[in-house]
C-alpha cells in the first residue's frame, strides 16, 4: 500500500527526469577483483550526503560506453540518465565495466553460443560489486540494489537465483533487484528462485528479448512485472528512436534483426515504479 500511494505521487511528476541534465554528473574509477580473477573497472556516483543507498547497476551487451557522437567513451545516454536520477534521490551507483577489463568492446552483434562473456562472468561480476560496496565505510551493507538492462537485467536475475551455491553462500545480499527487458528463458530453466523482492520492467513490442517467458518468471516467482504499451528494448533510453538492427542475430527473428529504441512515457513511468520501489526497499 506504502508503494501504490507513494508510485500516485511520483507519476504526477512523471516527466521530470526526460531529458540529460546541462551538467552531468562525473563518476569515480574505482578497481575491485571478480570471481574468476578478473580485475573489474567501475564508475562510482556518489551524492553529496552520505547515501540513503547502493546501487549496482549492470550494462547490458553494448557494454557502459557511448560507441559514437559526442559522448563517444563516455557513458551512454541511458546509463548516464540513471547515474544522474538516482543521485538526486540521494543513492550512490556503482556501473562494472565486465567488457572492456576482459578485452570485449561489445556482445550484442555475437551470436550467444560464441560469446566467451556469458551469465557465469556476469554474476561473478555482480556478487563482486555487492560484496566491495558493503565493506566500504559510506555504504550500509543492508541497502543494496541490483539494476540491470538486457544482458545485464539477466545477470542479475542469475546474481539473486538462491538455488546457486555462490549466491546462497554471499555474504551481501540486495534488499531489492529491478531487470529491465531481461532474457528470462535461462533463469526459467534453471529453476530460478529469488533471494529478494524482483521488478521486470518490460517492452511488450520487445523482438530482441520477448516480454512472454519473463511474464510467465513473475507469476511463477511472485515478482511485480510491468508491460509498458508500445515499447521495445531500450525503451527507457533518454535519447534517439526505434530502429532496426540488422546486426543483432539472436532476437525473436533470427536473421531480420531487433527493433530498440526509446519510448519516453514508458521511460518516465519505468522510471517513477524505480524511485518507488527503491524508496521502500531502503526504508
Amino acid at each position: 500500500m506504502k508503494l501504490h500511494h507513494y508510485l500516485l505521487t511520483l507519476v504526477s511528476a512523471v516527466f521530470v527526469f526526460g531529458s540529460l541534465p546541462a551538467l552531468a554528473a562525473q563518476g569515480q574509477e574505482v578497481h575491485f577483483p571478480s570471481a574468476d580473477g578478473s580485475t573489474l573497472l567501475a564508475w562510482l556516483f556518489m551524492p553529496e550526503h552520505a547515501p540513503l543507498g547502493t546501487v549496482i547497476a549492470l550494462h547490458g551487451c553494448g557494454g557502459l560506453y557511448a560507441s559514437s557522437g559526442a559522448r563517444q567513451g563516455e557513458l551512454n545516454a541511458r546509463h548516464q540518465a540513471m547515474a544522474d536520477m538516482l543521485l538526486e534521490q540521494g543513492y550512490a551507483v556503482l556501473f562494472p565495466d565486465s567488457l572492456t577489463p576482459r578485452g570485449v568492446r561489445e556482445l550484442c552483434s555475437q551470436k550467444i553460443g560464441a560469446r566467451n562473456i556469458d551469465q557465469t562472468e556476469r554474476r561473478h561480476d555482480a556478487l563482486a560489486a555487492l560484496e566491495w560496496v558493503a565493506r566500504q565505510s559510506w555504504a550500509n551493507p543492508r541497502k543494496l540494489a541490483l539494476l540491470g538492462w538486457s544482458h545485464g537485467g539477466s545477470a542479475v536475475l542469475s546474481a539473486t537465483h538462491q538455488g546457486r551455491k555462490q549466491v546462497a553462500a554471499q555474504a551481501a545480499k540486495p534488499v531489492v533487484a529491478i531487470a529491465f527487458y531481461p532474457g528470462c528463458s535461462a533463469a526459467r530453466k534453471a529453476g530460478y528462485q529469488p533471494n529478494t523482492r524482483l521488478l521486470l520492467l518490460l517492452g511488450e513490442k520487445d523482438d530482441w528479448t520477448a516480454p512472454g517467458p519473463c511474464q510467465t518468471l513473475g507469476r511463477e516467482v511472485g515478482a511485480q512485472v510491468h508491460v509498458f504499451a508500445d515499447s521495445y528494448h531500450d525503451f527507457d533510453n533518454p535519447v534517439g528512436s526505434v530502429k532496426l538492427r540488422k546486426d543483432v542475430s539472436n532476437g525473436v527473428y533470427p536473421g531480420e534483426g531487433v527493433h530498440p529504441g526509446a519510448n519516453p512515457a514508458a521511460r518516465s513511468l519505468a522510471y517513477a515504479l524505480l524511485r518507488a520501489e527503491l524508496k521502500v526497499a531502503f526504508e
